[in-house]
């Protein structure tokens, strides 16, 4: 699977990335055509790529770590293993969201962007079993502190979304604690 050219990545995923301490390592699930492995690789983070398709695992394998896996009809192949950031776009199985919050190390970074509820309107997806209902990644993330939250509408192309940018704070503490809101 080669990159695309226009495969650039989500404009989400690259305004919270200086959420991700510098260097740490990141996990992208249902990493596709590796847009954000790439992305990320080139910022000098080693990255781990996780899908089932071997053609996005041959290519995840050229930047990093790559695990094929069908990660929803089997086990996580990433049991007890913790990232700076956990990264995943256009992907959704409900299971494995408290896996997914879980693999997020202290100090990292949950950088998730999927369809919600509305999508079916406009396109694919439009099983409700791939839409978010409101509010449904936000409450996903209880334990890790929400630096960005949007649920809404997006024209080009026209889409119906749920995103968010968390961190799992090293401390107990989030008095003080300084997370940007731009790079």
């Amino acid at each position: 699977m080669q990159p695309h050219a226009g495969d650039r990545p989500s404009p989400w995923i690259v305004r919270w990335s200086h959420l991700v301490p510098a260097g740490g390592s990141v996990l992208d699930v249902a990493c596709g055509s590796g847009r954000h492995l790439r992305w990320f690789f080139e910022r000098n983070h080693p990255v781990v790529g996780v899908d089932q398709s071997p053609a996005a695992i041959k290519f995840a394998a050229t930047l990093g770590e790559a695990i094929q896996a069908d990660i929803e009809g089997g086990p996580w192949p990433l049991t007890g293993r913790r990232f700076d950031a956990v990264v995943v776009t256009n992907y959704l199985w409900r299971p494995l969201l408290p896996t997914l919050v879980a693999s997020v190390a202290p100090g990292g970074a949950l950088l998730y962007e999927t369809f919600a509820q509305g999508q079916e309107t406009v396109g694919r997806p439009a099983r409700a079993d791939f839409l978010l209902a409101p509010g449904e990644l936000l409450r996903a993330c209880e334990g890790l502190r929400v630096v960005a939250f949007e649920d809404g509408f997006l024209d080009a192309p026209p889409r119906f979304v749920q995103r968010i940018a968390a961190v799992r704070p090293v401390a107990e503490s989030t008095s003080g604690l300084r997370l940007p809101l731009a790079s």
